[in-house]
């Protein structure tokens, strides 16, 4: 069996690929604190693979945190504290995972990888 972690991040804030690397790096501890155990021992023992993606914009951001809820996935969405370069409060990404690659795919797998 395959599993992934994903995590969506929104393409309109303006930051940058540091604040960006941070905010991916909580989403994707926060998935894994929030996982069970079983899971992140096999998606560790297979690689830990991880895999950001790109949306548009905090609507859309919500779109697929709400779809990855109604399917029962483990999904962390990160709101920035604002002592940088954002406001405080801004939601910036979401981890989705780390579940089955098939079952993540389901939700995210239209989505382009975040460059």
């Amino acid at each position: 069996m395959k599993y992934k972690l994903v995590v969506l991040v929104r393409r309109d804030l303006k930051i940058s690929c540091g604040k960006l690397a941070v905010q991916v790096a909580h989403a994707a501890v926060e998935c894994v604190l929030s996982s069970k155990n079983e899971i992140v021992e096999q998606w560790r023992k297979e690689g830990g693979k991880k895999v950001v993606l790109a949306v548009k914009n905090l609507e859309e951001l919500l779109k697929y945190y709400q779809l990855a809820k109604s399917e029962n996935l483990n999904v962390c969405l990160v709101r920035d504290a604002g002592l940088t370069e954002i406001v405080p409060g801004t939601i910036t990404c979401i981890g989705i995972g780390p579940d089955l690659e098939g079952k993540i795919d389901k939700i995210t797998g239209n989505l382009p990888l975040y460059k």
